[in-house]
C-alpha cells in the first residue's frame, strides 16, 4: 500500500500572510490538527499545527520569565519562543523545516519519517507540488477498515489451524515453540506447557488469534520463574481457581 492510497487528497491550507485567528478558524472549521502553509506561488513554505499554539500569551502558557537564563545563553532560541507566543501572522510562528513524503512512497517509509522527525502529519508531494496530507489518524482509519473486514467463510480444518500455529511459533525467535502444546477442536485452541518469561504470553495470544479459523483460545500455560522455581498458573486458570 502506498501513501497515495491512504492520504487525504482534499488540501486545506493557509497562507503565510494569514492571521493567527484565520488559521485557528480554518483548523477548527475543518476539524484538522495541522495545516500546510502555501504561498501565492503554490509553494509549500511551512506547516502550522496544534503544538504551535500550546505556548500562547493569550492562554497564559508562554514560557515563564525564569527562562531568562536561556535568553542570555541562547538569545536566538528565546526570540523564537517569544515570537511564537505573540505572533499575529502565520509566517511568524510556522515551522519552516517541513518533512514531506512522495505520493508513491510506501506506508512503511511514511511511518519511519514520522518517527524520525517526531511529527504527526506529512504533506504529500508529487513533482514538487503538495497533492495531499497523511496523518496518524489516516493510518488508524485505514487499519480499522482492514481489521474490520470479515474473515474468510471457508472452513479451515483443525489440523490446518494447529499446523499453522506451530509453524508460526517456530518462525518467531522469541516463541518457546518446544515448550507449548497446541490442541484444536472446532476452531477452539487450547494451549498448555511452560513459559519462563511472562511477557511471551500476550505475544502468543496475538500469534494464535491471527491464525485464520481460530474462534477462541484457552490458555493453560504455566509460568515457571527460572531463579526461584515458583510456578504460576495462567491468568485464565487463576481466575477460575484451577490449575492444569
Amino acid at each position: 500500500m502506498r501513501v497515495k492510497d491512504v492520504m487525504r487528497k482534499k488540501i486545506v491550507s493557509v497562507s503565510p500572510e494569514a492571521s493567527v485567528a484565520e488559521a485557528l478558524e480554518t483548523m477548527t472549521r475543518a476539524k484538522l490538527s495541522g495545516l500546510p502553509v502555501i504561498d501565492e506561488t503554490g509553494s509549500l513554505v511551512g506547516i502550522v499545527s496544534e503544538a504551535d499554539f500550546l505556548r500562547r500569551a493569550e492562554l497564559g502558557t508562554e514560557k515563564p520569565h525564569a527562562y531568562w537564563l536561556g535568553s542570555i545563553l541562547l538569545p536566538g532560541r528565546a526570540a523564537e519562543v517569544y515570537a511564537s507566543a505573540h505572533a499575529r501572522r502565520v509566517k511568524e510562528m510556522m515551522s519552516r523545516d517541513v518533512a514531506t513524503i512522495e505520493e508513491n512512497a510506501s506506508l512503511s517509509e511514511a511511518v519511519a519519517l514520522m518517527e524520525k522527525r517526531c511529527v504527526k502529519r506529512l504533506p504529500v508531494v508529487a513533482d514538487g507540488e503538495v497533492v495531499g496530507m497523511i496523518t496518524r489518524a489516516d493510518f488508524v482509519r485505514v487499519l480499522a477498515l482492514l481489521v474490520g473486514q470479515p474473515y474468510q467463510e471457508a472452513r479451515i480444518s483443525d489440523d490446518d489451524i494447529k499446523r499453522r500455529i506451530e509453524a508460526e511459533m517456530k518462525a518467531q525467535h522469541w516463541a518457546p515453540a518446544a515448550l507449548v502444546g497446541v490442541v484444536v477442536k472446532d476452531g477452539v485452541v487450547d494451549l498448555t506447557g511452560v513459559l519462563t518469561e511472562e511477557r511471551e504470553r500476550n505475544a502468543i495470544h496475538v500469534l494464535v488469534e491471527n491464525i485464520d479459523g481460530v474462534r477462541t483460545l484457552h490458555d493453560h500455560i504455566v509460568c515457571a520463574e527460572p531463579f526461584s522455581g515458583m510456578v504460576m498458573p495462567s491468568p485464565e486458570d487463576l481466575f477460575k481457581g484451577t490449575a492444569v
